[in-house]
């Protein structure tokens, strides 16, 4: 369940919506005026998710250059690199 607080708790209770973001590594939504405005998070929260946003755009990057040809599937060139030292290509 998501933790909603106001502008004016992060304002009063700041040190106490900071603790809670640290400890549980959640985000803490922030009201303005009865509607959402922001949210909050430690810094090594926003650097994961950023880190596993990162990974989902190069996995989606590789994903589209399998699917164009522009790049070969990991056990497709293993396979060839043993045919060829098999053959003595290699």
């Amino acid at each position: 369940m998501p933790n909603i607080k106001s502008s004016t708790d992060l304002r009063n209770n700041y040190n106490d919506i900071s603790k809670f973001c640290h400890e549980s590594r959640e985000p803490v939504f922030i009201t303005k005026n009865g509607q959402g405005d922001l949210a909050v998070m430690s810094m090594e929260t926003y650097e994961m998710m950023n880190g596993k946003l990162e990974l989902y755009r190069l996995l989606d990057e590789g994903r589209v250059a399998v699917t164009e040809g522009r790049k070969r599937l990991f056990q497709d060139v293993m396979q060839d690199i043993k045919r060829e030292i098999k053959d003595g290509q290699l």
